[in-house]
């Protein structure tokens, strides 16, 4: 952290009223472009303008920024005072973001959905990274691009994984979509991160530990241990948090302070708690999201559920911002390893070919397990493939690794990530609003969508698809009857638990709190939160 302490390259020699300018021109400069990112991004969507996202505004803004910076002969100046590094991403601007995703998940379409979404974000991460891995080494072997150490390709392939729908999602808000889509979309970008975050850490152990000659299922052990324990700590520290609100009486007029200012400091304890373990702080913070909002958010006073939601939203959305700017900035401003282009482009292919094995792989799997009615269709599947846009998490996975990694092998992955990143927000990005249309998945048949509603602890009811092709489809339905039945028999339990005991142990209501409310909450950029 001694970095963040030599901000201006002229420290010593700078007096301390022009250190103050320049500080103060640099702050400046990030607050225009802010606001400048938001008034573009509320003018496109209200006129509907589908083929320059918000995420792709924020890019070019901070790409022009940074050119015109770039000629002039303030490039110095600017470059000092926007110069930060991964800690500040992972202590600053991530957490909110990641706390935000969890928060903003409504359970009824999560835990409907849970075995697929757990499908698609934990095996399919895992197929995603490990493909990618194989297939960059398999390049490098080949000459087709820049040699990189099969251990170092695996992290690559693991934090190029994580994947960051921000188009997508605002568009299904937007135009309307399948509820059972948009929580499989939703579901997965938010465990994604959390994954993709984990693999790359365990890959990181393994290169630090090869000379040791350690063992791997040792190693194995360590990923589920960090994984399970950050879940563990996440999910603890948010069930303490319900008790304190439940039974602190902080829930009257002039309390409301406190209990406001308590609860947006639990999520940062949780965070820090992992971190201070050697866990994952982001894998905790997660899963602090999604207690406090199924628990600890119904035992606030109805001004703070107000305030809180608006404050978590405000703060994601100027982190989540600030990340697609600096991307911008960064790719315009910082030298970059350009010599290996063709590393940038064939991750780029290799990428779009492990989200299809991920995707079409995982969605095979979860149909044989699902009923006729419940299937995943040709059309959704192609939705998710197409929706896996990197973004602020692969950008600070990448940031991590220049120091990871040996000179020039993590300087050329950060160049690959900024250019994968900045690539598929503003092409794939762009095209987004067509593609869903053609693939028949948003529009006015599913203005409606979001609203379905739910019978009992029976979870979501599915819509009936217009698909003719499940007609035939019964017979082979039949022979996975005892799995489907042992499948729906643990989603039931898990609702029955969660309403007959976990809900009245840890609030003030019952289980039924949340009958009325909104289906869906993003907290990804450009949706906005359903309470507020």
């Amino acid at each position: 952290m001694e970095d963040h302490l030599q901000i201006s390259p002229a420290g010593a020699k700078a007096s301390p009223g022009k250190e103050q300018q320049a500080a103060g021109v640099g702050i400046l400069l990030q607050i225009m472009m802010l606001v400048l990112s938001f008034v573009l991004g509320h003018v496109l969507r209200r006129h509907r303008f589908y083929y320059i996202p918000e995420a792709s505004a924020s890019l070019l803004i901070g790409l022009i920024v940074g050119g015109l910076a770039n000629i002039s002969n303030t490039e110095t100046s600017i470059r000092a005072w926007f110069n930060f590094h991964e800690e500040f991403f992972f202590l600053f601007l991530l957490p909110p973001i990641i706390f935000q995703s969890g928060f903003s998940l409504s359970p009824k379409p999560f835990f409907s959905n849970f075995g697929a979404i757990i499908t698609f974000a934990i095996l399919g991460t895992f197929i995603a990274s490990i493909v990618t891995g194989i297939l960059v080494y398999l390049g490098g072997v080949t000459y087709l691009m820049y040699k990189l150490p099969f251990v170092e390709c695996l992290m690559f392939g693991a934090l190029i994984s994580a994947s960051d729908p921000v188009t997508v999602l605002s568009i299904f808000q937007e135009l309307g979509t399948d509820v059972n889509l948009y929580a499989l979309v939703f579901g997965e970008s938010v465990l994604n991160d959390a994954m993709a975050i984990s693999l790359y850490r365990t890959m990181s152990l393994v290169r630090s530990n090869m000379s040791t000659g350690q063992n791997y299922f040792m190693i194995t052990v360590r990923f589920f241990e960090t994984f399970m324990g950050s879940l563990s700590a996440g999910v603890g520290v948010g069930f303490v948090s319900a008790l304190l609100f439940k039974y602190a009486g902080l829930d009257i007029d002039n309390l409301q302070n406190l209990e406001s200012c308590l609860f947006v400091l639990f999520p940062y304890f949780s965070y820090m708690l992992a971190e201070g373990l050697g866990l994952s702080g982001i894998v905790s913070i997660l899963f602090t999201g999604v207690v406090m909002k199924r628990y600890t958010y119904s035992n606030l006073s109805e001004s703070s559920q107000r305030f809180v939601s608006a404050f978590f939203h405000l703060i994601s959305s100027l982190a989540e911002t600030f990340v697609f700017i600096y991307m911008g900035f960064d790719i315009a401003m910082e030298k970059h390893s350009w010599s290996h282009v063709g590393f940038i482009f064939f991750s780029i292919l290799f990428i779009v070919i492990a989200r299809a094995a991920n995707v079409f792989g995982c969605a095979y799997l979860v149909n044989l397990v699902r009923p006729p009615h419940r299937k995943i269709p040709a059309n959704h599947q192609k939705a998710l493939w197409y929706s896996g846009l990197r973004g602020a998490m692969a950008f600070a996975l990448a940031l991590q690794s220049v120091h990871d990694l040996p000179e020039g092998h993590g300087q050329t992955i950060f160049t690959a990530t900024t250019a994968i990143v900045v690539l598929t927000v503003l092409i794939i990005g762009g095209s987004t609003g067509t593609m869903l249309e053609a693939l028949e998945v948003v529009g006015d048949g599913h203005a409606g969508s979001l609203g379905e509603t739910f019978e009992g602890n029976n979870g979501y009811i599915a819509p009936s698809y217009s698909d003719e092709s499940y007609d035939g489809e019964s017979s082979s339905g039949n022979r996975f009857r005892m799995k489907l039945k042992e499948f729906h028999k643990s989603t039931t339990s898990f609702s029955a638990l969660d309403k007959n005991y976990l809900t009245p142990f840890f609030t003030t209501q019952g289980g039924d709190e949340d009958e009325d409310e909104p289906i869906m909450h993003s907290s990804r950029r450009g949706v906005y939160d359903g309470h507020n």
